[in-house]
């Protein structure tokens, strides 16, 4: 496969991806990929499933889109062979796909990206866009259905894999990036969600509800002002007797003016 005359041969990512090319020309018993004759930046490959899980026996076929500035941002991967964890012919959510350019590092590679979506095949899809949540009976149907599954351009997929179990080292950086995803698969649960806005709405409705339990604690410690009616009764009974007695006062000293006044 020659690709001389037909790009760049200076840009980046047109000598990133032909290095990859080579890399990857042989398959291995667990991936194969290889772009296709007409585009460099669209690859097709194939993943066998992670063996002790639902997926075990199956064969998995998908395309990778590769934007302009790779390795610099990441590709879109998308699944064509039915297999009850991806929904096929979308462009999937993980961490390592154009979903998360924040989570993509550059010296990742297609390679990288094929041994995680392997990783990420038995892990719960907990909502994530392109995720599917079958049950293990229909994953294990789907996986030997895949096995006779044809692509329109590559032909039997069961067949590109090789039958050599000879692997390529997994770098160090590789097998970090693979615990990773082994560790979220273990920390998550089905009520999760990857949804950002999802978890910052719920430390709102947590911030809100600690403000309220604040609140109502601040009125419980202010003192209690308890008003007796009895008090309030006996407090204007007091009021009106000293009105009547000022006003019989007054009257007396009127009526003592008067009399001196006619006397004389």
């Amino acid at each position: 496969m020659s690709f001389e005359g037909k790009y760049n041969a200076k840009s980046p990512a047109v000598k990133r991806l032909m290095r990859e090319a080579q890399e990857l020309h042989d398959a291995t018993d667990e991936y194969y990929a290889y772009p296709l004759e007409e585009n460099l930046f669209e690859w097709h490959f194939t993943v066998q499933g992670p063996p002790s899980t639902d997926f075990e026996g199956g064969v998995y076929h998908g395309r990778i889109l590769l934007p302009p500035e790779y390795p610099m941002k990441p590709p879109n991967i998308i699944l064509l062979t039915p297999n009850g964890r991806f929904e096929i012919n979308k462009k999937i959510c993980l961490s390592i796909s154009g979903h998360h350019p924040e989570t993509w590092q550059p010296s990742w590679s297609i390679r990288t990206a094929l041994l995680a979506l392997i990783a990420f095949m038995p892990t719960p899809g907990n909502g994530t866009i392109g995720s599917l949540n079958y049950s293990p009976d229909e994953r294990q149907k789907l996986a030997k259905k895949s096995l006779s599954w044809r692509c329109d351009s590559c032909g039997r997929i069961s067949d590109l894999l090789s039958k050599d179990t000879t692997k390529k080292p997994i770098t160090e950086e590789e097998q970090h990036m693979l615990d990773t995803i082994a560790l979220k698969a273990d920390d998550s649960t089905p009520q999760e969600s990857s949804y950002t806005s999802n978890s910052d709405a719920s430390r709102e409705n947590e911030l809100r509800h600690r403000n309220n339990i604040e609140s109502l604690d601040a009125e419980q410690e202010q003192p209690e002002i308890i008003v007796n009616p009895q008090v309030e009764v006996m407090s204007s009974s007091n009021d009106f007797l000293w009105n009547v007695l000022i006003a019989a006062l007054v009257s007396a000293i009127i009526l003592l003016v008067l009399r001196r006044l006619f006397l004389v």
